[in-house]
């Protein structure tokens, strides 16, 4: 699976759980945020959170994303198979997400 498959992957995950779960739904709900995602090794991608739904990815660099995270591939392929955590990734220097607290906190809802 290329990394922009596994990407979409991701994007459709989230918003069947966003479906099935309406207290994250709640949460979410109202938020628009652009995230992007930065591959040391394999590209840049970019999707947007709008109305508790992931939406519009695409390649390339997102200007003015709200939530960036850095990693490599093997890295990012091995948090969206839960072979790491993301504290873990953090901790050891493999994964960076820059953006606000609040944004950060999106992450343990987007893996």
């Amino acid at each position: 699976m290329s990394v922009e498959e596994s990407i979409a992957s991701l994007v459709d995950r989230f918003n069947r759980r966003v479906e099935r779960t309406p207290a994250v739904r709640e949460e979410l709900d109202g938020l628009a945020r652009t995230i992007a995602i930065r591959l040391t090794d394999g590209g840049s991608y970019s999707v947007d959170l709008d109305r508790a739904r992931l939406s519009n990815l695409r390649t390339g660099r997102a200007d003015g994303s709200d939530l960036t995270i850095t990693t490599d591939v093997a890295t990012f392929e091995g948090l969206l198979r839960k072979e790491i955590g993301p504290m873990k990734a953090i901790v050891t220097g493999k994964l960076k997400i820059e953006g606000s607290l609040e944004d950060k906190l999106l992450l343990r809802r987007l893996l």
